[in-house]
């Protein structure tokens, strides 16, 4: 079996925990889309692409700016959630099927957005398809949470991922590298100039294609920093929405489950952990008008007042 095939066979444990995915995953901040709507100056009407919609999260927000979403999404269960979820909610079209598969016709999106899926997505297709549907200068927008690292949940990260060690060390040798947020911005200003090694860098993917640096140009990065307090059993229902949980055995996942109430008791409050919801997007590379201009970086005017902060490089 390939690397891509068993990428893509673990992203199927979402379908099989479909309902907890969208009962328990946290939505998107409104503040990183209307960025992404901002950089991509989408207007009312316009038709956008999802990749991955799940159970449609990201999608209700799309549509709630009036924007017309064709959203794909290949589990049956997870998709069969995400109609009952956006009834009457929008223009919205659900298409059972992989971006490796699905029938798009070339140049017909303004954007392509993406939620914590596009690493599930065939690298050697993917970039390149995402680059044929959009339209010329259309913004591919991804966005997802990531493990930050600050002090005032470092010690509670860290006795969380000492008992990963301990009682699923496979699992560690996979785990999400947290990085603290002026480490972050500096490692995406680095790879500015490919937005597929910028994204796979942030989330620990290998989806890092150079091809890619050839379809987008102007990679721009938001954050949205936030402290998240949990008890242990929402912590362990968050954790059971995640891909390596599946992988668990029955054994493994009670002693992580008893290990998470011990933690919460041994502190005396709920259990801390700092995410960064991080957008990425990218403009589809005209070629006939590519600058060639060195990279550069600014801050948006205003983004710290905002709660976010905005990186970009071209």
């Amino acid at each position: 079996m390939s690397d891509g095939t068993l990428t893509r066979r673990r992203g199927e444990v979402f379908n099989e925990v479909a309902a907890e995915y969208d009962r328990h995953r946290p939505g998107y901040p409104d503040l990183l889309l209307d960025i992404a709507c901002e950089v991509a100056r989408l207007s009312t009407g316009d038709r956008v692409l999802e990749i991955g919609c799940g159970t449609g999260q990201l999608t209700r927000s799309l549509l709630a700016r009036g924007l017309r979403v064709t959203a794909l999404e290949p589990g049956e269960r997870l998709i069969a959630l995400a109609a009952e979820n956006l009834k009457g909610g929008g223009d919205v079209e659900l298409v059972h099927a992989r971006l490796e598969d699905a029938r798009l016709p070339a140049g017909r999106f303004r954007a392509a957005f993406s939620a914590s899926a596009i690493h599930w997505v065939d690298p050697d297709l993917g970039w390149r398809r995402i680059a044929e549907v959009l339209v010329p200068a259309g913004t591919l927008a991804l966005v997802q949470y990531f493990g930050l690292r600050e002090p005032r949940s470092a010690d509670d990260q860290e006795e969380l991922l000492s008992a990963i060690r301990r009682h699923a060390p496979e699992a560690v040798a996979t785990w999400p590298t947290y990085r603290d947020l002026e480490s972050t911005i500096a490692g995406v200003r680095q790879r500015s100039r490919n937005v597929a090694d910028a994204w796979g860098w942030l989330g620990s993917h290998d989806i890092g294609r150079a091809y890619a640096a050839d379809l987008f140009e102007d990679v721009q990065f938001a954050t949205a920093p936030e402290l998240v307090e949990q008890t242990a059993d929402e912590l362990t229902a968050v954790l059971g929405t995640m891909s390596f949980w599946a992988r668990l055995s029955h054994d493994q996942r009670e002693a992580l489950m008893r290990e998470n109430h011990a933690l919460q008791e041994r502190l005396g409050r709920r259990i801390r952990a700092s995410t960064l919801a991080g957008l990425l997007t990218a403009r589809r590379r005209d070629t006939a008008h590519s600058s060639s201009t060195a990279q550069r970086v600014a801050e948006l005017p205003g983004a710290n007042q905002r709660g976010a902060r905005w990186q970009r490089g071209s």
